[in-house]
């Protein structure tokens, strides 16, 4: 079975997803931190593996964060509602603001993200670097400083392109690849919530692509994948997706960055721009060293290593390979 699912952990993911929709469709910023708070505690069993201590270092540290953050996000609220009724301050909005990317795990936040991403398992990292944003990012809509964002969104693409370059951990190369998108998904949701929306489902997309080959092959290290005998088909389709992924011109990833890259344009945001797609092309830069490694060259291949993965899952996979590759027929369509 690809999923260990027992009625403990489908209860607790179904809170997980409830606890959003709490947060999103709340009228009043307690309502919010109501349905925060509960996605908090319905993730942490989630995490938590008595038989694995990274898992249970990994529940705690995250306990320990996003419960600052929410402390912040309720100091926040009060004050506002106690103090501030009848004038607006900055300083509420940038509180509010940065409770919120400290619990999405944004710069310069983001110190705790990688840590734990690196004791969970595949499934895990996928719900904490894809659903977990959810809810962040949606209040993050309803109350934003606009300069505060700008300088936020430039450190995100610079940390998450930077601090994935000598990374040997699998899952701590998403992390930061996940921080380095995080950048251009705060740029899309300043543009609009549908534009947000479409980056946001195929980034999802894409993530769980990766996590779902990575966990069917037990892989968490780079050299792992030198070291067993892949199926070349295999090794071609996590090339596209890794491309797809950094955003490379004819793949899916990159229709959306093309669409804010055009608006940056539009509005003449030349230097975020630049730093943009510079950025972009360090992340490819390191997805690219992993596969002309993995491609290239002819490793040792023991026999006890060969892997034998079902069909139906490596049909899965191809299937979802060849939706990010048709990307450029996609793009075609929407700008010609």
């Amino acid at each position: 079975m690809l999923l260990n699912i027992n009625s403990n952990k489908m209860f607790f993911i179904f809170i997980l997803f409830f606890s959003t929709l709490i947060s999103i469709s709340a009228n009043s910023w307690l309502g919010c931190w109501i349905g925060l708070e509960i996605n908090l505690l319905s993730f942490i069993p989630l995490i938590s593996n008595s038989n694995n201590l990274m898992n249970s270092e990994a529940s705690l540290k995250y306990f320990l964060t996003q419960s600052i953050a929410s402390i912040n996000f309720l100091f926040s609220i009060l004050l506002k509602m106690i103090l501030m009724k009848n004038f607006e301050l900055n300083l509420f909005s940038i509180l509010i603001n940065s409770s919120m990317l400290m619990k999405m795990g944004s710069a310069p936040f983001h110190y705790w993200f990688p840590n734990i991403i690196e004791g969970m398992s595949w499934m895990n990292c996928f719900i904490l670097m894809s659903w977990q944003k959810i809810t962040p990012m949606i209040l993050l809509s309803y109350y934003m400083n606009k300069n505060f964002l700008l300088l936020i969104m430039i450190m995100n693409s610079i940390i998450g392109a930077i601090g994935g370059i000598n990374q040997t951990s699998l899952r701590k190369l998403m992390s930061f690849s996940s921080i380095n998108n995080l950048g251009w998904m705060m740029a899309s949701i300043m543009i609009s919530e549908n534009l947000w929306l479409l980056y946001f489902i195929l980034y999802s997309f894409l993530i769980s692509v990766m996590c779902l080959l990575f966990y069917i092959m037990n892989i968490f290290f780079i050299n792992q994948l030198f070291i067993f005998n892949m199926n070349f088909m295999l090794k071609l389709f996590l090339m596209f997706n890794f491309f797809s992924l950094g955003g490379l011109p004819p793949f899916l990833g990159f229709f959306p960055k093309w669409i804010i890259i055009n608006f940056f344009m539009i509005n003449n945001m030349f230097i975020i721009s630049f730093i943009f797609i510079i950025m972009s092309l360090i992340t490819l830069f390191f997805y690219i060293r992993i596969i002309y490694s993995c491609i290239m060259f002819n490793y040792f291949k023991l026999k006890w290593f060969k892997i034998m993965i079902k069909n139906n899952f490596l049909l899965l996979i191809m299937i979802f390979s060849l939706i990010s590759n048709f990307g450029m027929i996609l793009s075609t369509l929407f700008f010609f």
